[in-house]
């Protein structure tokens, strides 16, 4: 099992969402590292939530990879943002995953907090100019996450 990082605006999609819908589909992801990160994730890894572009950013839950390999069907479709017309059904440029809801935690691991007790070459999130919506999480650094977490599984 592997561990990562997905980010969201709570505007666009938040813990809550998932929470409500139980699993989603990870979409619109259109950064090459990022899609190729997506490519790496199997069923059974586990994601941290990330509230990104929020007034307080951090980690507000887990959710787990049920689903890997899978053509983004945004880029597809000619009426979504996230349509890349260069990409065909033989040969789609964008795959992603679907993530299950797992857990909100009570308290986020804000992004200050994580910056005092991670290096960046430790977590990529705490790395200056890192825009990236998906990042892997090493498992040492993932255990330690873990342990400053309080989970709410309402």
């Amino acid at each position: 099992m592997n561990y990562w990082l997905i980010k969201s605006e709570p505007e666009v999609y938040s813990i809550n969402d998932l929470q409500q819908q139980g699993e989603t589909i990870w979409d619109g992801v259109r950064n090459y590292q990022a899609r190729n990160f997506l490519r790496q994730m199997q069923p059974g890894d586990l994601a941290f939530f990330y509230h990104s572009n929020t007034n307080i950013p951090g980690i507000v839950g887990m959710a787990r990879v049920i689903k890997s390999g899978i053509a983004d069907p945004t880029q597809f479709e000619p009426t979504s943002k996230y349509y890349d017309p260069k990409s065909t059904p033989e040969s789609p440029r964008w795959q992603t995953v679907v993530v299950e809801f797992v857990e909100s935690f009570t308290q986020p691991i804000l992004l200050t907090t994580l910056k005092e007790k991670f290096s960046p070459e430790d977590l990529l999130l705490v790395r200056t100019g890192n825009r990236l919506s998906v990042i892997p999480v090493p498992e040492v650094v993932a255990q330690k996450i873990l342990a400053m977490k309080t989970s709410s599984l309402s």
